[in-house]
């Protein structure tokens, strides 16, 4: 993933103090101050929402707060077009470029009153109270109630006819799908990007078993999949012992892609937080972690201990990391645009840009070439990202395997893999999108958008 272009939005103490104690104003204020981090500064949601480095107005909450201020901002982007449209209807004319906190108090209002089960008297008092507290807004606290009001008599007969109209995205980002995957696929992809996202697991073994303790089902890939967690993750059981890792589905192919690694020495780089190098152990591999940043390693640390699985672990740059031996196979799942992942992370399209993922497909290609060196002759390499844009995916391997003659395609083949063939491209690639895995009625389907392609080294 990129680093953040640019930092939350501390724009001082610009807000009156004497409302403070209205039940449920702080966490609107935090929830109104982060949405305008994610639109404005392009700071990605889950650095402002995290418990221990998150933003300072975030962290003053209780851990209810802290729920409802994640849950309006993910609500907030994942509709955000439609919410744009619909408070536009009640406005006379647009807001003026320069009135971006009235704008962002406006959505977080009408996230909760269209689509979080908030009483929309609390919804419409509560900005209210903001816009009168914020000089900037001050004068628009008539307008504010004015317009959400409107709004919550008229949800019912306007919020359907507005989702089926709209795409919940940028331009820049609708238009690389429909050039990548064509017209109705996007809408598809788009449609599943405002479902809520079911909880995958990779068990050590028996996923019956553990399907039925943590009451999901065993997709055909093998992944545990739960429709809706009954207790927080490190409540559910079998987390204490290490018997599974949140994983998604996808996010589990590219490690499976070497075939039977067993006694092999295997890097796995830009490994945290690790899945793919716990799918690796377990496979009975030799491991070897590779990753530049020492938090996320100290992660991959956590979670391997966990587990009870052990690697050899590495912090380094990449492009600089020299081992003492090459490796057997080495799995590169280069940082990417996560283009593939906006199910789960809605503000992915308002972060990014196509100059991010121009950007991140140079990076790529630089880390590949780096990393093809680092395996033995013979020895496979498997490349994987979660974007969606053939840019960082499909044309960055092709190009790739014309431009170095030591490289060979090492397509993975029908049936070899079970569960795959769904996913297979007519290169011998994966290409998952959101709209992909159907499981009908069961209403949990879906992917994150990945690709992965194998190769050996002549």
């Amino acid at each position: 993933m990129s680093e953040a272009r640019g930092r939350p939005a501390h724009s001082g103490n610009r807000e009156n103090s004497s409302d403070e104690s209205v039940a449920g104003l702080a966490a609107r204020k935090a929830a109104t101050r982060l949405l305008a981090a994610v639109i404005d500064a392009r700071t990605p949601l889950d650095g402002l929402t995290d418990h221990e480095n998150g933003h300072p107005q975030y962290k003053a909450l209780d851990l209810r707060d802290r729920g409802l201020v994640r849950a309006i901002l993910v609500t907030a982007l994942r509709y955000r077009m439609t919410i744009a449209g619909l408070l536009a209807r009640r406005l006379e004319k647009p807001l003026p470029p320069n009135a971006t906190a009235l704008s962002h108090i406006l959505h977080v209002a009408a996230a909760q009153i269209l689509f979080l089960d908030i009483p929309d008297s609390a919804a419409v008092d509560l900005a209210v109270t903001h816009a009168k507290s914020d000089p900037r807004t001050q004068r628009f606290s008539g307008l504010v109630n004015g317009v959400l009001r409107t709004l919550a008599r008229a949800k019912d007969t306007e919020l359907p006819a507005a989702l089926a109209a709209t795409d919940e995205a940028p331009k820049w980002f609708t238009d690389r799908l429909k050039a990548a995957f064509g017209a109705d696929k996007t809408t598809q992809i788009l449609a599943a990007h405002r479902i809520e996202t079911p909880v995958d697991f990779t068990v050590k073994a028996d996923p019956e078993l553990w399907a039925e303790k943590l009451g999901g089902i065993v997709l055909p890939t093998g992944t545990i999949r739960v429709e809706k967690l009954s207790a927080s993750v490190t409540e559910l059981p079998g987390f204490g012992e290490g018997a599974w890792w949140v994983q998604d589905a996808a996010a589990s192919f590219p490690a499976r892609l070497f075939g039977d690694v067993k006694g092999l020495r295997v890097a796995d780089l830009c490994a945290a937080p690790g899945g793919k190098t716990a799918q690796l152990i377990l496979a009975g591999a030799k491991v070897t972690a590779v990753d530049t940043s020492k938090n996320r390693l100290a992660r991959l640390t956590q979670n391997l201990e966990r587990l009870g699985l052990s690697a050899e672990i590495v912090q380094a740059d990449l492009l600089k990391y020299q081992p003492t031996e090459l490796f057997d196979a080495v799995l590169l799942d280069a940082p990417c645009s996560s283009t593939g992942t906006v199910r789960r992370h809605p503000d992915v399209p308002w972060t990014k840009t196509m100059a991010d993922v121009e950007k991140l497909a140079d990076l790529q290609a630089k880390l590949l070439a780096r990393a093809v060196t680092l395996v033995k002759p013979g020895g496979r390499i498997v490349f994987s990202n979660c974007s969606l844009d053939p840019i960082e995916g499909e044309d960055l391997y092709r190009a790739f395997l014309a431009a170095d003659k030591n490289i060979a395609d090492d397509p993975l083949q029908p049936g070899e893999i079970a569960g795959f063939d769904a996913f297979l491209t007519s290169q011998g690639t994966l290409r998952t999108t959101p709209a992909d895995l159907d499981l009908g009625s069961l209403g949990i389907s879906g992917l994150d958008g990945f690709f992965a392609a194998r190769m050996r080294r002549v």
